[in-house]
Order: structure tokens, then C-alpha cells, then sequence
């Protein structure tokens, strides 16, 4: 008698084998078999006859770090069938912590990471000082996902080095040495890797770059050498000119990534964007880090599904109308969000918005580039728009102004209406750049964000557009495999980390398993709620189309909606 049977789904088992119908078998947590087993007897069966059956997705780049001390289910990840997930990434984290650093610490990830600082500073309760600590208070905790986290260099720059560490002062070999044992304590005890950030996009909340910023070779390679000790753990990094901010510096930063990887025997992950100061640079770093591949090291270029996309709305922190004075006089009053959308909704007050016009030269160019690079997200969200769906192309079609478009966009749903500007990944105005970065061999998916950017950015449901737009809905180019895309975010982002008893439908892995109805799976409309401590805001997504979702053989979602078990552990180290 098994545990639970699913029955005639169509399995894609995460392998990248070809779609095929059969049974699933789970006993204690674990699948043990995949097959047909029409005589098999079990304590729950589940008919997924007409259902696609994957493994749950494992989602490397989050920044849940101080969500999951406080909330169980981590939402918007857990409502896309996402079953594993991996903090610490970027370099900002909250361990190790000296006592008089917390606040310091919440405002490094309230700056880089736009997580509200009195949410965290409310919801956070310090029961650790070092990793191995921070990793105990996790242990206590369950959730609807399995999270594993990764230590990062912000929090033990300042650990070891106070001031000097914070302000990107160099580190002396005592120091290296420092770090480098408080990295290796936190990879015995259970981190899967080593973070860090090099790009000057990412700062404080007080504008300081991210502490290790402009960290030397020496450092890098020293704390490094913990994880080549033990021969365990990933380096991650958000490298030199990954937001666009240096086109000459990628290059360089591939070749001591290519070194340390080599010196060090690990794997070496690297957040890898289109930017639109140089539109073609990332296809260089990707020959790059193939070339190094066959030459000994082991780099895996971190990728996105989609183009990262800011998204404008009344209650989101960037609105396009924010530079529009009497828009901003409005909102400068503080009203809540129903009596904000009836002032709105007056004449006189459209009127007002509609009709400014930009005060000099430079502001009507900057506008008028806005206005065709801003689109109108529309429900359900398209993410892949033509310039039709601009501001500009909207406004041409239909004899109005880009500003009364932007303006009417806006108020619908009740003034929830969203326009969307893709910043990253998007220079050519479509995705076909994202295609052939998720098609490189060595890629790996990430970089959805899951839990930060509260305020602006919702891409923590990249593994449901991944299946929606890239297997089915495409209609601008080329679509993608199913299995591939399957595999992509599932067991190859588990095998980067070590994690191979996860992201495969197969005898022996840890039964994560998503049953979605593929015809009728569908993204919802990103919306802003205040579900946060001290009441702090942020951008949610759901979906509908995901019947149930499996972690460790219990049933987390039925229908999309939480059953309220909470099955998710803390992952310590690799498997």
C-alpha cells in the first residue's frame, strides 16, 4: 500500500526525456516508482488523466533571508509550484550579525534589495549572531518550501572588519583570513555557497556600495580557498557591470572568475543580462564562460526567463507620473488608496495631469523615449509587447496623447492598472536574446528575486511564465521545448547547488510534483498589497492553472489555494 499514487499524467520528469504518460508511487516522502502500475493500492490516488506532471521547481535566486524568519508559506514563489528555494544571493544577508550591526544590515538589503526596512526591522527577531546560528533558527522553522541559503560577503565584510568593511576599505590578510574561516564554519554547517556583489547598482540604503564591491583578488581568491577545503559549495556573484554600468569591465571580470573557479575546483554562478549600453556584450560573456568551460573551470552564466521590467502604477514606488507636479501634489497628501483613485477619477484633476507638458528640451526627449519604451501591461500581462503596446504606438492608434494612455492604463481594475518597463533584457524590443541565453549550454535559470524589489519589481513568477510564454503562447518568435524548459529550472538549477535529491521525477528523489492544467495555466495580474510587518507593501503575482502542488509527498496548494501544511525544510549543505 503506497502512500499516494498519481495516475496517467502526462509526466515530464525533469531530465529532459520526452513527455510520456505514466503513474507516479510515493512512500514516505520519497517517489519510488514511475511507471504503470495499474494494480498499485494507495492511501490517497490522485487522477492527473489531462494534467502535466512535473517536478517542483527549484528557484536558485531568491531573497527571502529575513521573510523566512517570520512567514510560513513565501509567497508569490510557493503559489507558482516553486517546492526549493536558495537565499543569500548578491552578497546582502543577515549572518553573521554582531548586535550592534542589525539595523546596518536591514539597511544594506533594504537598499539593494528594495525590502522595506520596517517590515524587516519588525519582523525580524535576532536569535543568532553567527551562520551556524542563523541556520539553527531556520532548522525550527517550516514552511511550504524546502530553503537552502548561501552566506554573504556584505554581512561578513562588516563582521570581521566593522567600518572599513562597510565603506569597501581593503582587507588585509588577517582580515581574508577571518572571513575566510567564518565562510568555512558557515559551509560545515550547512550554507550551500558564497555570495557577493561587484556592481555599483547595488548599494545601501545610505548610497554606499554593497560591502566586497570593489573587493581584490586576494580576497576573493582567499575566501574562495574555504570552499575549495571542504569541496563543497557554489560561489555566486552579481558581477561588475551587470546592470549596465560598465561595459569594459565584464570581460575582465569573467577571466578571475574563470581563474578562481579553476583554483578553487567549484562552481562559479554570475547574474548575465542584456543591458542597453551594449546590447551584444552578453553573447560575449557567454563565449567566454564556454571557453572556459574547455579549458577546466566551471562557470554557469545565471539567466532570466523574461526582461526585467519595472512596473508604474499609483501604488508602486516608480510611476511615471511622478514628474508630473500636480500628480505629485496628490499623492504628497497621503491618502489611502481608495480616496486617492476617486480624486483621480475627477475631471479637473485629469485634466490637470494630462495636459503638462515637459519644461524644457531635455525633459520632452526623456519623456518622449518613456513613452515609447513604456508599455501597457494589460491583463492578463504581456511581457513580451511590440510597439504597438507602447505609450507612444497606443496614443497613435487611438488619436489620444501617451499621457491620458498611461493615465487611463492606470486607473483601470480600480486604480490597480499597471504599465511595464523593461529595463534588462530587452534592448532589441523583444525576447530573443532571453531564447538564445536559455538555450546556452551552460546557463542556468535565476534572478527571478523572489521576496525583494517590493515596490517596483514582481518576477518571482518567471517559472509559470516559462512555461506559459516559452512552450505555449509565444507568438514573436521561435517557442521553446517543454522539457527543456522543464529541466531548466528544475534539475539543472538543484544540480548546481548540489542538490541531487531534488528536481527529477524519478525512483529515489524527494517527491516535489506539480500537477497543472498546461491549457489553462495562466499568470495573474501583479497587484500591490500591504500583507507585510508594520504593514510595509509589496508586488504580488498568482496564477491560476496549478491543481496541486507536491512537497515531500504532501500536499502544499490544492487549486492554487494553501492547505496550510507546512512539509518545507531547512536544507543543509549539498546531497
Amino acid at each position: 500500500m503506497h502512500d499516494l499514487v498519481i495516475r496517467g499524467g502526462t509526466v515530464v520528469d525533469g531530465t529532459g526525456s520526452a513527455a510520456r504518460t505514466a503513474d507516479i508511487t510515493v512512500d514516505d516522502g520519497r517517489i519510488t516508482g514511475v511507471g504503470s502500475f495499474p494494480g498499485a493500492g494507495a492511501e490517497r490516488t490522485v487522477d492527473a488523466d489531462g494534467l502535466l506532471v512535473t517536478p517542483g521547481w527549484v528557484d536558485i535566486h531568491t531573497h527571502y533571508d529575513g521573510q523566512a524568519t517570520w512567514d510560513d508559506v513565501l509567497a508569490p514563489s510557493s503559489w507558482h509550484g516553486v517546492t526549493s528555494i536558495v537565499t543569500g544571493n548578491c552578497g546582502v544577508g543577515f549572518a553573521p550579525a554582531r548586535p550592534d550591526r542589525h539595523e546596518w544590515l536591514i539597511g544594506l538589503m533594504e537598499g539593494v534589495e528594495d525590502i522595506p526596512g520596517t517590515a524587516l526591522t519588525e519582523g525580524i527577531t535576532w536569535d543568532w549572531e553567527s551562520f551556524p546560528e542563523y541556520l539553527d533558527t531556520l532548522g525550527r522553522r517550516n514552511w511550504t518550501v524546502d530553503i537552502g541559503t548561501q552566506i554573504a560577503h556584505g554581512a561578513v565584510r562588516s563582521y570581521v572588519m566593522g567600518e572599513r568593511g562597510a565603506s569597501n576599505q581593503p582587507a588585509t590578510s588577517e582580515d581574508i583570513a577571518s572571513m575566510r574561516q567564518l565562510v568555512k564554519e558557515a559551509i560545515a554547517a550547512g550554507a550551500l555557497g558564497f555570495s557577493t556583489s561587484r556592481t555599483l547598482a547595488h548599494r545601501a540604503i545610505d548610497g554606499e556600495p554593497v560591502p566586497g564591491t570593489f573587493a581584490a583578488e586576494d580576497e576573493l581568491f582567499g575566501i574562495g580557498s574555504a570552499l575549495a577545503e571542504l569541496r563543497t559549495g557554489v560561489f555566486e556573484l552579481a558581477p561588475t557591470g551587470a546592470a549596465g554600468e560598465d561595459i569594459i569591465g565584464p570581460a575582465k571580470e569573467v577571466d578571475w572568475m574563470r581563474r578562481l573557479s579553476t583554483a578553487i575546483r567549484r562552481p562559479v554562478t554570475f547574474a548575465l543580462v542584456q543591458v542597453d549600453s551594449a546590447p551584444d556584450l552578453w553573447r560575449q560573456l557567454m563565449d567566454e564562460s564556454l571557453r572556459a568551460t574547455s579549458e577546466g573551470a566551471e562557470l554557469w552564466p545565471q539567466v532570466a526567463g523574461r526582461a526585467t521590467g519595472l512596473l508604474s502604477g499609483h501604488f508602486t514606488t516608480y510611476s511615471l507620473l511622478d514628474m508630473v507636479p500636480a500628480y505629485q501634489a496628490i499623492k504628497s497628501k497621503g491618502l489611502p488608496p481608495a480616496d486617492l483613485v476617486e480624486v483621480l477619477r475627477r475631471p479637473d484633476v485629469r485634466h490637470s495631469i494630462e495636459s503638462w507638458t515637459p519644461p524644457d528640451p531635455a525633459s520632452v526627449a526623456r519623456m518622449e523615449q518613456a513613452y515609447r519604451s513604456t508599455f501597457a501591461l494589460g491583463s492578463p500581462p504581456e511581457y513580451e509587447p511590440g510597439p504597438e503596446r507602447s505609450l507612444a504606438g497606443l496614443a497613435a492608434a487611438t488619436g489620444r496623447t501617451p499621457l491620458e494612455v498611461a493615465y487611463e492604463a492606470m486607473l483601470n481594475d480600480d486604480g490597480r492598472g499597471l504599465l511595464y518597463v523593461p529595463i534588462l533584457n530587452y534592448s532589441n524590443g523583444d525576447l530573443e536574446p532571453a531564447r538564445d541565453m536559455l538555450l546556452h549550454p551552460r546557463s542556468v535559470v535565476g534572478l527571478g528575486d523572489g521576496g525583494a524589489h517590493c515596490g517596483v519589481i514582481c518576477d518571482a513568477s518567471q517559472p509559470t511564465f516559462m512555461l506559459t510564454h516559452w512552450t505555449r503562447d509565444r507568438v514573436r518568435g521561435e517557442r521553446l521545448p517543454l522539457e527543456w524548459i522543464v529541466k531548466k529550472q528544475t534539475h539543472d538549477t538543484a544540480r548546481l547547488y548540489g542538490l541531487t535529491d531534488r528536481g527529477t521525477l524519478e525512483a529515489g528523489a524527494i517527491a516535489d510534483v506539480n500537477l497543472i492544467d498546461y491549457d489553462g495555466l495562466q499568470l495573474g495580474n501583479p497587484t500591490v498589497v500591504a500583507d507585510l510587518p508594520a504593514g510595509g507593501m509589496r508586488l504580488v503575482q498568482g496564477a491560476t492553472g496549478y491543481v496541486e502542488t507536491i512537497k515531500t509527498g504532501v500536499t502544499t496548494f490544492l487549486d492554487g489555494k494553501d492547505t496550510g501544511a507546512r512539509p518545507g525544510e531547512l536544507v543543509r549543505g549539498a546531497r
